[in-house]
């Protein structure tokens, strides 16, 4: 699948992550102050074509330290009666999704998604297999401003009932036929969650990657 973002973006991040790298491993030395440069002239390429302020977006990749790495999205694929869980997302106009967000430090990825679709939807769930990891620039998803990856996980309700939180609006089942048009894009895609339907009709689906 080809990447699905503009050149600019990714070049613009490419050269923020070697700043951010550079910065990290030889912060005193010689070349720390074109580390400086390049990761303000990132910033001035991001804004620039993004609509957004150098400043603001100099002073968030002056808060990434440390090694470049893309950041972990979960989402969860939660099934009842044949149908999936979605949640309406109060932060995107009240567009659905899948439950998820991005990885908490300090735990496993399958505690994260279990955290998150408690947090998001109420429900308590068991995982039952990692479905897909995903690079989120080569899904056709809104650009953003960070690399990441996307890892869904087919999960079991164990418990737990319906609920919204501060994070979303509301709670509902959907066939895959019957999906509300309004998706949150920058969070999940139609053919994504077509992809959970076709592993939760073969759990013994490989894992689909990239």
């Amino acid at each position: 699948m080809s990447v699905s973002e503009p050149d600019w973006l990714v070049w613009a991040r490419e050269v923020q992550a070697i700043a951010q790298t550079g910065l990290a491993f030889n912060p005193n030395g010689y070349d720390h102050e074109r580390y400086v440069a390049l990761q303000a002239l990132a910033a001035r390429i991001m804004a620039a074509r993004g609509g957004g302020e150098p400043p603001m977006v100099e002073g968030l990749f002056a808060r990434q330290a440390g090694y470049a790495t893309p950041k972990v999205d979960v989402r969860g694929a939660v099934f009842r009666d044949g149908r999936i869980l979605l949640v309406r997302e109060a932060a995107d106009a009240g567009r659905w999704t899948l439950p998820g967000g991005w990885a908490d430090v300090g735990l496993t990825p399958a505690e994260n998604v279990v955290k998150e679709v408690r947090e998001e939807s109420g429900f308590d769930v068991r995982v039952r297999k990692l479905a897909a990891v995903w690079d989120r620039s080569r899904q056709g998803h809104t650009p953003e401003l960070f690399h990441s990856y996307k890892m869904f996980f087919l999960c079991d309700i164990v418990g737990g009932a319906a609920a919204v939180s501060a994070e979303t609006t509301e709670v509902a089942f959907f066939a895959e036929a019957a999906l509300p048009p309004d998706l949150s894009v920058p969070r999940v895609l139609p053919r994504q969650i077509a992809s959970m339907f076709a592993h939760w009709r073969d759990p013994d689906q490989p894992t689909d990657f990239e």
